[in-house]
């Protein structure tokens, strides 16, 4: 395998900024310092550029198999290596779903060919598969996935009795979408008889609303509580669910976590008049005043993670009406762009950018020597322009649904390389797909 010294950039790990060099050898990081040298290996010159560890996204929805109209492996992590994204961990919720061990490994397989980022993929439950979910192993799986209240796909866990049976007894982390099935159900009834077909998109946070989710993450809250089960509570989007976590990052012995997103960040209920169907997703979108509360709470550290829950549909199943249009937002490719463009106007640090991105998917799920600029760790790392501006268009947007709700952002900063262990698979705008990505190991 190649070998590289990136020189001259500027380090962002573990809160700390420095300029130094990093040395790449046999898809590590071999040697973090000054002045490092050897006739062996490629010179990339980062003067100016920061090196960043490649960032860590633990919810994405990359469609295969079975919705490949919408997406697949190849097409989605090719676009989350140009954004800087070197590893994901994708959901159960395709066709068919991955409720088997054997369905789950086949995905494996589909990655292990096609994916140009480092991956996982989550085991999938039903109210029926209790049998396969406590086979999961811990070491090669990133955690078992619970829908307590459905979203795209079938895949409602909504029998109390499983319920208890799985957070009694699951062999890893489980992650949750937390939404109440019976109030959404109610709320949309309500809509349909006041709008008939025309429901506005507006309408989407309160069908959706605050009630659903905290009646669904307060249940999951009190199970993982009475069953000391180890819980990810996914997508937060209300300021209601903020009471239910805890600051503090000792993992080992905090077992209710939490993920904030990108767009529940980005975006609030003022924009559906503008982008409509666009950024509909699952939970909603919701207030100015949640978004300002999911802000103060991730600066004050109660939220773990930032991730995307990246979720691609067409164009034309995104142009329908309010009940046929589906949920979902692409958005793996800008994710890192868009949070560095937030620390740039002063929302966050850019060193707590990166500790959420980064280091703290990679402590929360004890992935095996990822998610810092260290040496031994495998040499997942991100070389980014801040003084380079980048303006997504229809024209460099690589998911295969081709659309981006962030289409015509300018950001201030541009990706220049990413390296996913060890391969320079991205460099100036330039893919090299000679090598694929690792999978992800556990250290559970």
């Amino acid at each position: 395998m190649q070998e590289y010294i990136i020189k001259n950039g500027t380090i962002i790990n573990r809160h700390e900024k420095k300029i130094l060099d990093v040395y790449i050898k046999d898809g590590m990081i071999h040697q973090v310092g000054e002045g490092l040298e050897n006739p062996n290996a490629t010179i990339i010159d980062a003067e100016g550029m920061l090196v960043l560890p490649g960032v860590i996204d633990d919810q994405v929805h990359f469609r295969e198999p079975g919705l490949t109209h919408k997406a697949n492996i190849y097409t989605e992590a090719k676009a989350a290596v140009a954004g800087g994204v070197t590893s994901f961990m994708e959901m159960p919720n395709t066709n068919p779903q991955a409720v088997t061990q054997e369905i789950l490994e086949e995905k494996y397989v589909v990655a292990s060919n096609t994916a140009l980022a480092n991956y996982s993929f989550f085991m999938g439950t039903t109210n029926n598969n209790y049998e396969e979910i406590i086979k999961t192993d811990p070491k090669t799986v990133c955690g078992i996935k619970i829908f307590m209240g459905s979203s795209t796909g079938d895949m409602l866990v909504d029998d109390d009795h499983i319920l208890s049976k799985i957070f009694a007894n699951a062999p890893t982390i489980i992650a949750l979408h937390c939404e109440d099935e019976q109030t959404i159900k109610d709320n949309t009834q309500e809509y349909i008889d006041r709008y008939g077909e025309d429901i506005p998109f507006s309408a989407h946070p309160e069908i959706r609303n605050h009630k659903a989710c905290y009646l669904s993450s307060s249940k999951a809250a009190q199970l993982a509580n009475k069953y000391g089960t180890r819980i990810h509570i996914l997508h937060i989007s209300t300021a209601d669910e903020i009471a239910l976590f805890s600051k503090g990052d000792d993992f080992k012995n905090k077992n209710i976590t939490s993920e904030v997103c990108v767009h529940h960040l980005s975006f609030n209920s003022t924009q559906y008049d503008e982008k409509g169907s666009l950024i509909k997703c699952n939970p909603a979108i919701k207030h100015k005043e949640d978004q300002e509360a999911l802000w103060k709470a991730l600066n004050e550290g109660k939220f773990d993670v930032i991730a995307t829950d990246h979720a691609p549909h067409t164009w034309d199943e995104k142009q329908q009406k309010y009940l046929k249009a589906p949920s979902g937002l692409p958005l793996v490719q800008h994710s890192l762009q868009l949070m560095l463009e937030h620390a740039k106007n002063g929302k966050i640090s850019i060193e707590e950018v990166i500790n959420r991105m980064c280091h703290k998917p990679a402590e929360l799920f004890d992935i095996d020597r990822r998610g810092f600029v260290e040496e031994g760790n495998w040499a997942d790392l991100v070389v980014v322009n801040p003084n380079e501006e980048y303006t997504v268009s229809s024209n460099n947007v690589l998911y295969k649904c081709g659309w981006s709700p962030l289409q015509g952002t300018t950001f201030s900063h541009t990706i220049k390389q990413t390296f996913v262990s060890g391969h320079l698979a991205f460099s100036e705008g330039h893919f090299d797909e000679s090598k694929k990505g690792e999978r992800l190991l556990f250290n559970r």
